[in-house]
């Protein structure tokens, strides 16, 4: 059964911290205005099941905040965590009315929602809406093609390297600045989520980023809190190209 949210204070178009990433990224005025007559907030608390596998998911969105992880639990209860939702990501298919996926909230969370009927009309009535969101979907499958690279090549140093520049990156996209330079960002996983995510171990990781940190790739305050002094250095611990390809 899906999770039952607190439903959030609303928060204007204009003022959303996606706007410029998100699903209406594109919109218009006007289209904006249709937007705001369909769509209502959810929150979630971190730990909080969104949606399970197999459930009937009747609602798409964007996440405004916050981090979720998307799971799929094979018959002998085996658990691969298979993606992350990042804010203004997209959450839900239209024409897809079944979870491929269990959602859960890493942290706590807030999502733009729409009901999925209304959301697929306004679809055919809003060409910016649809053309944003095929965007959003080939970068996905781009990013899930690049991450195929990541789990079966990389090497676990580069695997965390990688993922620290995903996140870095998207920080920076959301605050519309370039991925350069010094960056500051909090991680929004705990270690054993990140190993959970790139296939490694728990000590592995804790191992790899103390050697980040060691060889000055980052800095750490806490846990959490990471300052990269030099993105580009980061880049080359991943082992891509400068202008790192899809993840940018």
């Amino acid at each position: 059964m899906q999770a039952s949210p607190t439903l959030s204070t609303s928060v204007e178009c204009g003022d959303c911290p996606i706007r410029h990433n998100a699903v209406c990224a594109r919109c218009d005025n006007d289209e904006l205005e249709a937007l705001e007559k369909i769509k209502y907030y959810r929150s979630f608390e971190a730990g909080q099941t969104i949606v399970w596998s197999g459930d009937e998911m009747d609602f798409v969105a964007s996440v405004v905040t916050g981090i979720a992880t998307l799971s799929q639990t094979m018959e002998d209860g085996r658990t691969q965590m298979v993606g992350l939702l990042l804010p203004s990501d997209f959450v839900g298919r239209p024409g897809r009315s079944i979870a491929p996926y269990d959602v859960v909230a890493v942290s706590d969370m807030l999502m733009c929602c729409f009901r999925r009927n209304p959301f697929e009309q306004m679809m055919t009535q809003t060409p910016h809406v649809a053309q944003r969101l095929l965007e959003m979907t080939l970068d996905e499958l781009d990013a899930a093609r690049e991450w195929m690279l990541v789990l079966g090549r990389k090497t676990a140093r580069e695997k965390i390297a990688s993922l620290l520049m995903i996140i870095a990156r998207r920080d920076a996209s959301l605050h519309l600045k370039e991925a350069s330079g010094a960056m500051v960002f909090d991680l929004p996983l705990t270690r054993e989520a990140m190993a959970d995510y790139l296939g490694l171990t728990l000590e592995t990781v804790s191992r790899q980023i103390s050697a980040l940190r060691k060889d000055g790739v980052i800095e750490l305050e806490g846990k959490r809190h990471v300052t990269v002094p030099n993105f580009g250095r980061l880049v080359e611990e991943a082992g891509d190209d400068s202008d790192g390809g899809v993840f940018a």
